[in-house]
Parts: C-alpha cells; structure tokens; sequence
C-alpha cells in the first residue's frame, strides 16, 4: 500500500462497512469528509476526534494536540479534554516521553483542555514515536457544523498560506539537507510556521457569522480536503489556483523538492463554505488572519481547479501527501 492515508474506495469497502451496532445517540459518525463523531447528550452535542502523528520529531507533543482540536474548531464546537496515546520505539527514555508531555501540555494550556487520559508504551512495533490523540469537545444543540451541510453556491474561503505545516517539519527535521537553497534565517521562518497551526482563531471568528461548513486542511493538503468536503456535500466546485494563498519561501521550498503544494499537508488553514465569501474574508484580514476566496462549490459534481494559465484540471481522489515524497528526496540528500 502507498504510504499516507487510505483512498477514498479504500475508506468506504474496510473501514466505514464495519461500524457495529448504530447507536441513536450517535448524530453523525465519521466518514469521508467528517473527520469528528458527534454524539447528542441531550443538553449540549459531545463532538469527538482522533489524529495521529507519524511525520513530525520536533514538538511532536504540541502538535499532536493543536492538529486534533483543529477538527474540533471546524465543527464549530469548543475543546473540552482529550486523550493522549504515545507508542515509542525501544531505547526511548523516560526523559524523552516526558519532553513530548510537556510540549502536550503547553498546547492543552493555549487550547484551555485537559489532558484527562491515554497510554504511553514503548514498543518494538514502532520504529519513530506515533501519537495518537482523541478530542473531545462540546457545541450547544443546534450549533455544530458538518461537512456534508455545505451548499451549491457557497463562497470557498482559505486562511493562512498552503502547505505551512509540511513545510515547518521538513525544515526543522531536514534543515541540514536544505541548507544549499536556504539561509539560516529563512530554515527559522519556515521551522516557526508551526506556531501557525491551530484554526481557533478564525474558526470562532466565522461562526459569528453565517457559515454552512468549515473543514481544515490536513494529510492530503488544500485539493485532498476540498475534494473530501465537496464530497460529503454530493457537490462540487471550482476553484482558481492564483487565488491560493502561496507563502514565496514554501512556493520555493516546493519549486526545489519538486512537490505540488496543494496536495502538502496544510494543518492551519481552514476551509470554510459561506453565502458570505467577501465579508468573511474581510472580517479574517481586519483580525491579521491570511485569507483568500477560492472559488465556489457547485451542484454539478465536477471538481475542477483552473492554473493561472486559465487550463482547467479535474480534482481526482487525494492520493497520498506530497509530505511523504519530499521526505523521501531529503533523506537522499543528508550525508551518511
């Protein structure tokens, strides 16, 4: 299998046909484009979601957390607690697994979440630490957004630049092999685009307004997560490619691993469907939160992307992350 996250088909025939008994509390489980369960507890939706981490080294703790809850925000509820499982391969430290809590922590502080539970074990299983964190978060009735509520017609509003989130882990874990194309004070720029990474900021700056669906942009990058959303509306869009906020050091950074951007993963930017595109994107400036109207989603299923260039491309099923082949093109290139 290629490595990343299962397709589509693959989705749909192993994991979403084997569910167990459907319980009535259970409003919405996860499927394509729905990457949080929500289950109704009579007074207020109890909105649950698991990410693991398999990419990053550095702040992997932090990330963990901040990418979790990001799934939380884009169903417009508020992060309550979650549940942190750490699997470490054998020769980890006590020391080490204790450095990834503290970095888990920080993030649990900045999101005002506890971490309530979870499993640390090290394992021959694993050759690199793997986190897995459940959120749990919680949205008055009435008020959580799904994916699958988007509507022919709605705006495509993208925050933040494409590709941040791919682009700081390869330049804190593979800064060495980039340094012939990079300046010391540009590899820190790219590492520090991390402390972009979480949506609360715009996601509870949009539901203010009037937002069908919010989605954010993880394995996959911008065209994985469009087609997924588009998807479990049954619509579908069209967007323009110049309208893609592209940061120059990650447009650079692509350019040399010769890696498409819209399909690096992009944890930070959220995708949001309104009636009310330019508004919003004006509210997201005024509030300094990079953002941009893509495009619209339609009710012919067709999903297209047209190139500056005005040619037209159809948007087929994401296909792995283009994370995994710029890894692959660094470790080639640091010395053995």
């Amino acid at each position: 299998m290629q490595t990343g996250k299962l397709t589509p088909e693959q989705l749909q025939r192993f994991i979403f046909n084997s569910r167990g008994v459907q319980r009535p509390e259970v409003l919405q489980p996860s499927e394509l484009g729905e990457d949080s369960a929500i289950l109704n507890l009579n007074s207020q939706l109890l909105v649950v979601s698991t990410d693991p981490i398999t990419g990053a080294v550095q702040r992997a703790g932090w990330l963990a957390l901040q990418v979790a809850a990001n799934d939380i925000f884009a169903n417009g509820a508020e992060p309550v607690g979650c549940l942190l499982t750490i699997l470490a391969p054998e020769g980890t430290t006590p020391e080490e697994i204790g450095l990834i809590m503290q970095d888990a922590a920080l993030a649990a502080a900045e999101l005002q979440m506890e971490i309530c539970g979870g499993h640390t074990e090290i394992t021959s299983a694993v050759n690199r630490v793997v986190l897995s964190t459940t959120v749990l978060g919680t949205a008055p009735q009435g008020r959580v957004l799904r994916s699958k509520d988007a509507q022919a017609g709605d705006a495509i509003v993208l925050t933040k630049y494409i590709g941040q989130e791919g682009a700081s882990i390869l330049a804190k874990d593979y800064g060495g092999a980039l340094q012939p194309w990079f300046s010391a004070a540009e590899l820190e720029q790219l590492c520090k685009m991390m402390d972009q990474v979480s949506v609360a900021a715009e996601s509870r700056l949009a539901v203010q307004g009037l937002v069908h669906a919010m989605h954010d942009v993880t394995e996959g990058g911008l065209l994985g997560a469009l087609y997924e959303l588009a998807e479990a509306a049954g619509l579908g869009f069209t967007i323009d490619e110049a309208m893609v906020p592209q940061h120059p050091l990650i447009a650079r950074l692509c350019q040399i691993l010769a890696v498409d951007p819209l399909r690096l993963i992009s944890s930070g930017s959220l995708l949001i469907a309104t009636p009310q595109g330019e508004e919003l994107v004006a509210r997201l400036q005024e509030q300094g939160i990079v953002s941009s109207l893509l495009g619209y989603f339609t009710a012919d299923s067709r999903k297209i992307l047209y190139h500056p260039d005005h040619v037209a491309q159809e948007v087929l099923p994401p296909q792995g992350d283009a994370l995994w082949e710029a890894m692959t093109k660094l470790l080639s290139m640091l010395p053995c």
